[in-house]
């Protein structure tokens, strides 16, 4: 399964994105050229090879009517007045464009959607009444639109991004000084794992963090992937780290996943309880859940509670896990989970239908008839287990 893996260790901008982006193209050229066509009015984008801290990538840069207006920080999102329509006039531009696809235009205004609303909560004013220079420049939008471009000719069936650093401090805006991460950005940053990190500074942009919460499908530790290639996106700006983002495209076996697991003791409820709470975990998503007898304080004998589950799921199990145990605290440790693909087909008998599991990957495949099926038709039979697996393997064709 393809993958892209975002690095985002010192934050993200639409530029920076853009430039990690187009060095996995075989023809980073020729994707400038095409941005360069699409009809965004005034705007030409070019792209250099730059160092930083001994690492070679890409720096881009988008100037209107020839000029440059720096790097897409928030001091700039910071120029907004009130005036009807400018969401409007965005999608008119964006259906305008040529040489783009139904979805990409998709994109670019679902990522706008992100940032104007994020905008209008930290306003305090509609969406519709909302004029914010972020939004509305024709450099932001064509750093979009290349990201969406970009996404559109990678096509990776999962997109992964780290934890981001948005950076620390204070930065001045038109409005006065505001804390790090900018309101807007910290809004569309809600439910993404995010730190401060090491650098004072705005790190994090809210076009950059409006591209990562449209794309990526989950935010957390790289994968066990095989990386055929990297690209580094520069930012403008140089700090003590290489300022840029890392983006890392490669596969990832289908049967290799990075799971929550959950752990916890108990001491102080009976069988029925704990065997209680497992079902609920099991229907509630839970992946695994099993248990071992644990030797506890006070010379308690107790018993060690393990689940497995996704990411995703992690707040739905914790929510059971309090519910329907005594345990006041939980342990969770990220872990790689590695599985065959699995699929069920039916073996047409004259004594019923019979569902098999079927596994494989790693080179291998495994069947296996479901016990349930088996056990019915031994019983109608009167025969013994083994006997009907024998008896079901006879029109297994």
């Amino acid at each position: 399964m393809k993958a892209l893996y975002l690095d985002c260790g010192m934050g993200a901008a639409g530029d920076m994105l853009t430039a990690a982006l187009v060095q996995l193209l075989p023809d980073p050229d020729g994707f400038i050229s095409r941005l360069n066509s699409l009809g965004i009015p005034g705007v030409e984008t070019s792209m250099e090879k730059c160092v930083k801290c001994g690492i070679s990538g890409s720096l881009v840069s988008v100037k209107v009517n020839g000029e440059e207006e720096g790097e897409h920080m928030h001091e700039r999102a910071g120029h907004h007045s009130h005036g009807p329509g400018v969401m409007e006039k965005i999608k008119k531009t964006v259906c305008g464009l040529s040489g783009v696809s139904a979805k990409v235009k998709e994109d670019i205004l679902g990522v706008y959607s992100l940032i104007a609303e994020a905008e209008s909560k930290v306003h305090g004013v509609p969406v519709s009444d909302i004029h914010f220079h972020e939004v509305g420049t024709a450099d932001a939008l064509a750093d979009i639109a290349a990201v969406c471009l970009l996404m559109e000719e990678l096509a990776p069936c999962e997109v992964i991004a780290s934890p981001v650093n948005t950076g620390f401090g204070q930065v001045k805006c038109a409005h006065g000084i505001l804390p790090v991460p900018a309101p807007a950005t910290a809004y569309i940053l809600r439910d993404v794992p995010v730190y401060g990190g090491s650098i004072e500074g705005e790190m994090c942009t809210p076009t950059g963090a409006a591209l990562l919460k449209y794309f990526a499908n989950r935010f957390g530790p790289m994968p066990v992937m095989s990386v055929g290639k990297i690209g580094y996106g520069m930012g403008k700006k140089d700090f003590p780290a290489a300022n840029c983002v890392r983006a890392m495209l490669g596969e990832i076996n289908a049967g290799a996943q990075t799971v929550c697991e959950i752990s916890f003791n108990v001491d102080d409820m009976t069988g029925e309880e704990t065997g209680f709470a497992c079902e609920a975990l099991l229907e509630s998503g839970a992946l695994d859940v099993f248990t071992t007898p644990a030797g506890m304080k006070k010379s308690r004998p107790g018993v060690m509670v393990t689940v497995l589950c996704k990411e995703e799921d992690r707040e739905k199990i914790l929510a059971v896990i309090f519910a329907d145990t005594t345990t006041i605290g939980v342990r969770e440790t990220l872990v790689n989970r590695y599985v065959l693909e699995r699929s069920t087909v039916t073996v047409d008998t004259p004594f019923g239908k019979v569902r098999k599991k079927v596994s494989c990957g790693y080179g291998v495949k495994k069947e296996k008839y479901e016990y349930e099926d088996l056990a019915r038709t031994a019983k109608e039979q009167q025969i013994s287990l083994r006997e009907a697996q024998d008896l079901v393997k006879k029109y297994d064709s």
